[in-house]
C-alpha cells in the first residue's frame, strides 16, 4: 500500500487516495484501525488506571546515574546542563528555519516541560527547578547558535570539534580529573554507564572500521589478508562471546601490574566487535565510488593518500551514512548485554529495582520506561543521520 503525498489534496481526498483507493486497501485500513484501537485502548486504560508509576518516580536517580556518589551528583547536573546547552546551540546553528520556535516547536517544549515537571516534582522541587533551568539554557543557546549562524554561516564546520572537546571535558568532570575527587569507571551505573560505553565504543570503532575497510582493499597481500581474517573471525563470533573474552583474556595477556577496569574491558569488546561490521559497511561505500573519480584525482596530480582522504572517503562515507548510523544504533542497544558481564547498565539497574520487595511485579512500568529511553536516543541518532545526509 503506497502513500501519495501532495499539497493539493484535501484531507478527505488524501485519505480516499491513500487508504481507500481499492477494496483491498480499504480492507487493510479497517483491519489496521481495529487492531490499533484494540491495543491502544487497552494500553491507555492500563497506563491511566492500573499502572503504578511510583516505581519510576521513586527510582529516577538510580535509572539515570545508578550508584554514582550522591555527594557528587552536582557533576551529573552540570553535565546535563552542558549537553542540553550544546544541543540547543547546534540546533540553532544548523537549523535552516528563520523561526526556531514556531508553533510545533513551542508545543513540543511545553509538553517536555510538563513531563519533566511530573517526573521531578515527586522527588523534589529543587530537581524540578534545575530541569526548568536546563530547558531555559537550551532555548538561550539555540538563539545564540542562530545568531552566530547568521553572522558566520561556516561556523557549523567546527561543531564536531566542539562536541569532541566537550565529551572529553564531561568525561574528566564525571571521573574526577585534576583536583576533583576521583570516581572509578567501575562505579558508574545506570544510563550514565550505558551512554559512556556506547559513545566511547562508537568513537573508537569508527576509525578502526575505516582502516579495516581500507586494509581489505589494499594491494599489499599481508595487510589485505590480515584485515579479511580479522573481519571474518569477529563477524563469526557472538557479541556476548567477545565481551566475555575481553573480560577474561585481556588481563591474561597484559602485564600483571596492569589492572584494567571492567568498563574499559567492555569498551574494548564493543569496539573490536563493532569495527568488523563497520568495516564491511564502509567497504560497500568504497566500492560504490566510480573508478573515474580516482583517475580524475590522480590526473590532477594528487597522490594516493590525498586521493583517498579528499576524494574517495568523503563520498563513500556519505553513501553509507544510513548503514553506519544503523550500526551505531545497534551498538547502543547492545550495551544492554553489560549486565551479563557484571556491569550495572540501564537494564541492569532496572533488574536491581525490580528485585526490591517494594516493587516486585512492576515489570510493565519499568520496562516501558526503559524502552522509551532507548527509543529517544536511537531516534535522535536517526534524525541526526538524516541531517547529515542532506548536508
Amino acid at each position: 500500500m503506497s502513500l501519495v503525498f501532495s499539497d493539493r489534496l484535501s484531507p478527505m481526498n488524501w485519505i480516499k487516495k491513500n487508504l481507500f483507493s481499492s477494496w483491498l486497501n480499504g480492507f487493510l485500513t479497517l483491519v489496521s484501525l481495529i487492531f490499533i484501537f484494540g491495543v491502544g485502548s487497552r494500553l491507555i486504560s492500563w497506563t491511566l488506571s492500573q499502572a503504578q508509576w511510583e516505581v519510576i518516580t521513586a527510582n529516577l536517580r538510580l535509572f539515570f546515574v545508578g550508584q554514582y556518589p550522591v555527594s557528587l551528583l552536582w557533576r551529573a547536573w552540570v553535565t546535563l546542563g552542558i549537553i542540553f546547552s550544546l544541543i540547543g546551540f547546534s540546533w540553532g546553528n544548523l537549523s535552516n528555519s528563520n523561526n526556531l520556535f514556531n508553533t510545533i516547536n513551542l508545543a513540543f517544549l511545553g509538553l517536555t516541560t510538563v513531563l519533566l515537571a511530573l517526573l521531578a516534582i515527586p522527588i523534589s522541587l529543587i530537581s524540578s527547578a534545575r530541569l526548568l533551568g536546563i530547558l531555559l539554557l537550551f532555548v538561550f543557546f539555540a538563539l545564540v547558535g542562530k545568531k552566530i549562524r547568521d553572522k558566520s554561516p561556516k561556523f557549523s564546520n567546527y561543531l564536531s570539534l566542539i562536541w569532541g572537546l566537550t565529551f572529553f571535558f564531561i568525561l574528566g568532570l564525571l571521573q574526577g580529573a585534576l583536583f576533583l575527587r576521583p570516581v572509578r569507571l567501575d562505579d558508574f551505573s545506570g544510563l550514565i554507564l550505558t551512554l559512556l560505553v556506547s559513545i566511547i565504543s562508537i568513537i573508537l570503532s569508527f576509525p578502526f572500521g575505516v582502516l579495516l575497510a581500507l586494509g581489505r582493499q589494499s594491494t599489499l597481500l599481508v595487510i589485505r589478508w590480515l584485515s579479511i581474517a580479522y573481519i571474518e573471525l569477529i563477524r563469526g563470533l557472538p557479541l556476548i562471546g567477545v565481551l566475555f573474552m575481553a573480560q577474561v583474556m585481556l588481563p591474561l595477556i597484559l602485564p600483571q601490574e596492569m589492572r584494567i577496569q571492567r568498563v574499559i574491558r567492555a569498551i574494548a569488546g564493543f569496539t573490536l566487535f563493532s569495527a568488523a561490521y563497520l568495516a564491511e559497511n564502509v567497504r560497500g561505500g568504497l566500492q560504490s565510488i566510480p573508478r573515474g573519480q580516482t583517475e580524475a584525482a590522480k590526473a590532477l596530480g594528487l597522490n594516493t593518500f590525498f586521493v583517498l582522504i579528499l576524494v574517495v572517503l568523503p563520498q563513500a562515507l556519505k553513501v553509507v551514512i544510513p548503514t553506519i548510523v544503523g550500526q551505531f544504533i545497534s551498538l547502543f542497544k547492545d550495551t544492554s548485554l553489560l549486565a551479563i558481564v557484571g556491569l550495572v547498565d540501564l537494564l541492569g539497574i532496572s533488574q536491581s529495582i525490580l528485585a526490591n520487595p517494594k516493587f516486585i511485579g512492576r515489570y510493565g512500568e519499568v520496562y516501558i520506561f526503559v524502552a522509551i529511553i532507548y527509543w529517544v536516543f536511537c531516534y535522535s541518532m536517526s534524525l541526526l543521520s538524516r541531517r547529515l545526509e542532506k548536508g
